[in-house]
């Protein structure tokens, strides 16, 4: 339960954050709406592809958090702790692949610090 509270702590937080620019927020949020409701793009039903839906939104999601997103702005809202957000963020860059270069350019308009 603590996860949960945890979660929405951390999803409200980096939506208050006034560095990430509000077109992302709006597209982060109906990405997690749509992770989280029954309702799918491709139904779940279809064998493999029915999944993979879900897990492409997730991982759109995890790439922009852990590769987007500068660390020291992720993490002065993350509040798991180092070890987590090091597992976190190598699963993120694993299934960074799934999703196109172009895809991540069309949809994030965040522009990271150049240090």
């Amino acid at each position: 339960m603590k996860f949960f509270k945890d979660l929405k702590d951390f999803l409200i937080n980096v939506a208050k954050d006034e560095r990430i620019p509000s077109r992302d927020k709006k597209v982060l949020l109906a990405m997690i709406a749509l992770l989280i409701s029954p309702f799918d793009i491709i139904p779940d039903w279809i064998p493999i592809i029915g999944v993979l839906d879900d897990f492409i939104i997730l991982a759109l999601i995890l790439d922009y958090f852990f590769t987007v997103l500068d660390n020291s702005l992720l993490l002065s809202h993350y509040p798991w702790g180092m070890k987590s957000f090091a597992r976190v963020r190598r699963f993120a860059r694993f299934t960074q692949f799934l999703v196109p270069q172009f895809v991540k350019k069309r949809l994030w308009q965040y522009v990271g610090d150049p240090y």
